[in-house]
């Protein structure tokens, strides 16, 4: 039963209200999801953070692709997920997954893996700009 509706690399804005909607089906009983923006801070930095910018390797949307496949069959579940590349701004949606499955502990484990394994698995890298111009490359898993 499960299915992945959207699984998306892309420089355009991402809309939450998208992934929602694709995911929504009467057979599901439970809707859950995962919005991940740019925060103006980071352990790491030194001082605030501006921007990010994400670069992809050109598999990155199949990997994603795969990722959420694997848990859509595991768990039963309605799949849309994407990540964002380019410049983003303090605040911007960088990660959306919306998950919809027949109970809430599906949904709930399903939208946690896929956000897991993408911050282990998708060949996503970022530059993290800061306020007074320093920069730092943060790769899987950062």
């Amino acid at each position: 039963m499960g299915e992945v509706r959207i699984a998306a690399i892309s420089a355009d804005p991402i809309s939450v209200s998208e992934h929602s909607a694709v995911v929504d089906d009467p057979r599901m009983g439970a809707e859950t999801s995962f919005v991940g923006r740019v925060r103006d801070h980071d352990p790491d930095a030194a001082g605030v953070v501006a921007a990010l910018e994400y670069s992809a390797h050109p598999d990155a949307e199949r990997i994603l692709g795969e990722l959420a496949e694997r848990h859509a069959a595991r768990t039963g579940a309605l799949v849309a997920v994407s990540h964002r590349v380019g410049r983003l701004a303090v605040g911007d949606v960088a990660v959306a997954i919306a998950v919809s499955a027949p109970h809430r502990a599906e949904a709930f484990e399903a939208c946690r893996a896929i956000i897991e394994d993408i911050k282990r698995e998708l060949p996503v890298w970022k530059r993290q700009i800061e306020d007074d111009g320093r920069t730092a490359w943060k790769g899987l898993g950062g």
